[in-house]
């Protein structure tokens, strides 16, 4: 059963952005300290990777362990909701499925690709190493 009303429910899933989120402007406020230019949201690869490094064939995508469902157990933020869960399963097995192939038709056309984890960015030393080893 859910606490608030549809109106509420509504509303709070209307100010869920898809871009622009907080983990997402924390990986590129570092990238970009770091020395490395990109472009975000390409519009011609599949579900507009966050941040595309087309000299070096490489794409950094970050995922709100939510939304993504981040299978790590360490993970404190992922859950499974527990009202209206046919729905949510429904939803968020899709998201996964959409993701596999995303990622299976990038690393297809010779992209690499690092999966930046949302509970992964609120560690900026481990997320720093992460970036430099990955774009080298």
């Amino acid at each position: 059963m859910d606490k608030l009303t549809p109106e509420r429910r509504s509303e709070n899933m209307r100010r869920i952005r898809s871009t622009g989120t907080e983990p997402e402007l924390t990986v590129r406020r570092l990238v970009h300290g770091l020395g490395y230019r990109y472009r975000i949201h390409s519009k011609n690869l599949p579900g507009k990777p966050d941040l595309v490094f087309s000299s070096r064939g490489k794409i950094i995508l970050v995922h709100g362990c939510f939304w993504h469902q981040h299978s790590d157990p360490c993970c404190k933020i992922v859950r499974k909701p527990k009202s209206n869960s046919c729905y949510w399963y429904q939803k968020l097995d899709a998201n996964i499925a959409r993701d596999v192939r995303q990622l299976e038709f990038l690393v297809a056309e010779g992209w690499s690709v690092l999966i930046i984890w949302e509970c992964q960015t609120r560690n900026k030393q481990q997320l720093t190493y992460l970036v430099k080893r990955f774009l080298g």
